[in-house]
């Protein structure tokens, strides 16, 4: 019998992970999901769902919609990937990781099947929080997909609601060269009279989901349409917004701990949803959702974005990683108050890299990382690729060792921003630091 080191030792090592190999982890159909699942019983259709894709913004809907469900009182499941830090973030209850002796004796459950059925690393923990969820006896999961959609692990549920937040440049390798395609591949979720809500409407893709929503006979909702964002203000540490919504008189004040401002565009997606679910009878107040929003990272243990780990000088790490996601990185700066800017960047190989350090600020000093996968790109390979771009720096083995470098450098008025990967925000050893409190 595996204790729990040996079980996640042979889930990392057994099974192959998109996280360190990247494309060839990925199977082109739910088969092997479908079959884990009928070997369990089916868990995944012992509960209510919530089910959300996209490029940038799944992962603060995904634990912001959980917030406010797990504070409407509802027992409420959370799946999202990838981890940080430790393995049991991707499933939890109420904020709550799943239980070591649930991995391990499902672990030693499972592995005989292994051989047989050939799963990948995802697959088998798709299957491992469906088993979860039922075990607990959950309201709702709120189910964040991996990658894509259409032949997506997650994509074997028949939710409440399905979710699309919105359409970036990503995974190009994978899900297509066009905004449409990748559109195609993410409507993929889009299920026969299930409401579906797109978070951002973009004019490359409006008409993809349109018709993936006729094609099935559901509802489509574009929540950018339906609510706006009218302000927004920092105080006391949380982003306090302002948001009026299609057919209502009074204007709704919102204060969330994550700042980042891209989460204006995931309130309103938020909103939708919430809207949906009320017409479904779900017993969901305004109360439960300004109550949810000021404490997302306490009640479901949310990390990484734009997330601010000391002062003088300031630190902060934000995961994004992709065209998207630094725009907004950049939009963020643009508001922020420092002297100098210092960036630790890290990525992976199989992102597309010069769209990415095209849009990084001339007026910075940079400090180029790697982080501990097989897929990280070389700190050099990244410092060459910068230097086309008039970016120049200094090359460091780990992020903890370029922080160090930066904290010597910079002054308390300067501005430290770690950025460019999932995997290289988790090894940031402040940002672990600040999850163990927890």
């Amino acid at each position: 019998m595996l204790n729990y080191t040996e079980s996640l030792a042979l889930l990392f090592s057994k099974l192959p992970m998109f996280n360190r190999i990247g494309a060839a982890a990925i199977k082109k159909n739910v088969d092997n999901t479908l079959e884990l699942c009928n070997r369990l019983g089916n868990p995944q259709h012992k509960f209510k769902t919530i089910h959300i894709a996209g490029t940038n913004g799944k992962g603060s809907v995904s634990h912001i919609l959980a917030a406010i469900l797990q504070t409407a009182g509802y027992k409420t499941g959370l799946y999202t990937s990838p981890h940080l830090v430790d393995f049991r973030e991707r499933i939890k209850i109420d904020g709550k990781k799943i239980q070591k002796d649930f991995v391990t004796a499902f672990t030693n459950k499972t592995s005989e099947w292994f051989d047989e059925i050939e799963p990948s690393f995802f697959e088998i923990t798709v299957a491992m929080a469906f088993d979860y969820f039922a075990a607990e006896a959950i309201d709702v999961a709120v189910v964040e997909v991996g990658l894509g959609g259409r032949t997506d692990s997650t994509n074997i549920i028949t939710p409440e609601i399905s979710i699309i937040t919105n359409i970036g440049w990503d995974h190009m390798n994978l899900l297509g060269n066009t905004l449409a395609a990748i559109a195609w591949e993410k409507a993929g979720i889009i299920k026969h009279n299930i409401p579906v809500i797109i978070g951002e409407t973009k004019n490359e893709t409006k008409e993809i989901f349109i018709q993936e929503a006729a094609l099935v006979k559901t509802d489509l909702f574009f929540a950018d349409t339906m609510h706006h964002v009218k302000s927004h203000t920092f105080e006391n540490g949380l982003l306090d917004l302002t948001i009026t919504s299609n057919g209502k008189l009074e204007d709704l004040n919102i204060a969330i701990d994550l700042t980042g401002l891209y989460q204006q565009k995931n309130m309103v997606t938020v909103l939708e949803a919430i809207k949906q679910l009320q017409l479904k009878d779900w017993r969901i107040t305004t109360d439960h959702i300004t109550t949810a929003t000021k404490q997302v990272r306490k009640i479901t243990g949310f990390h990484g974005r734009w997330e601010q780990l000391q002062e003088n000088p300031c630190v902060i790490v934000d995961v994004g990683h992709n065209e998207d996601g630094f725009r907004q990185i950049l939009e963020q700066l643009s508001i922020m108050q420092y002297n100098k800017l210092h960036i630790i960047i890290g990525m992976v190989k199989d992102k597309d890299v010069d769209r990415v350090v095209s849009l990084l600020p001339e007026k910075a000093k940079y400090y180029f990382t790697r982080s501990n996968i097989p897929r990280a790109l070389p700190e050099l390979e990244l410092a060459s690729i910068a230097a086309t771009y008039h970016h120049f720096g200094t090359c460091f083995p780990n992020v903890n060792i370029a922080l160090k470098d930066a904290l010597r450098a910079a002054m308390p008025q300067d501005l430290i921003l770690i950025c460019g990967s999932v995997f290289l925000a988790g090894e940031v050893e402040l940002l672990q630091n600040k999850m163990n409190e927890d």
